[in-house]
């Protein structure tokens, strides 16, 4: 009769036990993140809208809320933890002659600038790409993000054919054009005031085009009411005096800030070239043409 009295308390503590162990496995399952009161982030790069030609950049940068870190592989997933709450994903890469500030990019001042209200910018930035987005971040959750890389920065590639008596005279066409960002809000694709760029003329020496002149340019895009191209022709031994060039490239720029991936070349045709008595030179018939066609040796 004597073993039957420990029964119940063996039964009462295999009870307490199971509880216990019943407790601990629905403790375990709680949470399905090793961060049970806040979210995590791995994001991951897509530069696949990107021109021809052009790099994924080596480095590229995350922010979000006050949370700052740079990546050089394919995927960022940092340690940092992030509370519950709204925030926005800002995802860019360092690019020469852009600095950026929150989700503004900046053109950098072009070297050697004359002071004044003539402000030109750095007329051949580095490519730039950006991202942003709205996460919504709970607790206990850990978030893929995928940033669709944006390029931001376009070239432009002005083609200009002299005409007339003295177009073989013509040794420099120093110009530049207004109407270029300065800046760009890239969270709301907003552009700042009106820059000017300078615009590096050189002559087609060979080919079919030769005896044209070039310039090519990067953008961030253009911005303002206008797009002027201003300047002037210059000739050997001075005869005949220099012109002044004008022309407007509103028109042929409307949609420049679409489809950054893609290069943009003009061409336009010099009228006609001043005799002795000199004139003011403009170009007319602006047109795109087909970039590979025309050839750059110089």
């Amino acid at each position: 009769m004597k073993p039957t009295r420990y029964i119940p308390i063996l039964a009462a503590a295999a009870a307490a036990a199971a509880a216990l162990l019943t407790a601990s496995c629905v403790k375990d399952t709680l949470y399905n993140t090793p961060h049970p009161d806040h979210g995590k982030i791995a994001v991951t790069a897509d530069w696949s809208a990107r021109g021809e030609g052009i790099d994924i950049p080596a480095t590229w940068t995350v922010t979000m809320g006050d949370y700052t870190g740079t990546e050089t592989s394919a995927t960022h997933a940092p340690d940092h933890l992030f509370a519950p709450g709204s925030y926005t994903l800002a995802v860019w890469n360092p690019a020469e002659g852009i600095t950026v500030s929150g989700t503004t990019a900046t053109i950098a001042a072009a070297t050697g600038n004359r002071a004044g209200t003539d402000a030109f910018v750095d007329n051949a930035p580095g490519w730039f790409f950006t991202h942003t987005e709205q996460v919504s971040i709970e607790k206990d959750k850990d978030y893929p993000l995928t940033a669709a890389m944006k390029q931001q920065v376009r070239e432009l590639t002005l083609v200009i054919e002299p005409t007339g008596d003295a177009a073989d005279r013509i040794t420099e066409i120093a110009a530049s054009l207004t109407g270029a960002a300065g800046t760009l809000d890239f969270a709301t694709d907003t552009y700042g005031a009106a820059s000017s760029v300078a615009l590096p003329f050189t002559k087609i020496t060979e080919g079919a085009d030769a005896g044209k002149w070039k310039a090519t340019v990067r953008l961030l895009g253009v911005t303002g009411t206008e797009q002027l191209l201003t300047g002037e022709i210059r000739y050997a031994d001075n005869n005949p005096l220099p012109t002044t060039l004008k022309s407007d490239l509103t028109s042929a720029l409307n949609s420049f800030n679409d489809g950054k991936t893609a290069p943009l070349t003009l061409g336009g045709t010099l009228a006609e070239t001043p005799g002795e008595a000199g004139f003011t030179g403009e170009i007319t018939d602006w047109e795109t043409v087909d970039g590979g066609g025309v050839d750059a040796e110089m």
